[in-house]
């Protein structure tokens, strides 16, 4: 009977053993888990600010082409070195429109380099009124 509980004695010594590891490791899996989820808070947290930031930036972008007129196709040599002298004289007539006030520029410029061969090409102008 002594050989019995003996062997009863060690094999619970050695279930208690086996316990203790897996409680240890259960403790471990459970500070990795709340590092996790502490990390996804953060990430989740910063997504949310990358999609304020972008949906701000998106809005300062389209603010800041409001006042821009975009005008294609013109031949490169109209207008010269004084864009807004041509801008202020020709827009009424291109588009039909009185205007009350004169019209007045931040700034303008053309877009894109010339060509190399010296071939006209289509002008782009960029016109930021004030």
């Amino acid at each position: 009977m002594d050989s019995a509980i003996t062997s009863l004695t060690a094999e619970t010594k050695s279930m208690r053993l086996d316990i203790a590891g897996f409680q240890s490791r259960l403790i471990g899996l459970e500070q990795r888990v709340t590092t996790m989820e502490d990390h996804i808070n953060t990430a989740q947290d910063r997504d949310q600010e990358l999609f304020y930031l972008r949906s701000k930036l998106i809005d300062l972008e389209d603010r800041s082409r409001r006042d821009n007129i975009c005008i294609f196709g013109l031949p490169e040599h109209i207008g010269g070195t004084d864009i807004q002298s041509f801008l202020r004289d020709a827009l009424p007539k291109l588009t039909d429109l009185t205007f009350n006030l004169p019209l007045e520029f931040q700034r303008t410029h053309h877009l894109g380099p010339k060509r190399q061969d010296g071939a006209p090409k289509p002008l782009l102008i960029i016109a930021y009124l004030l």
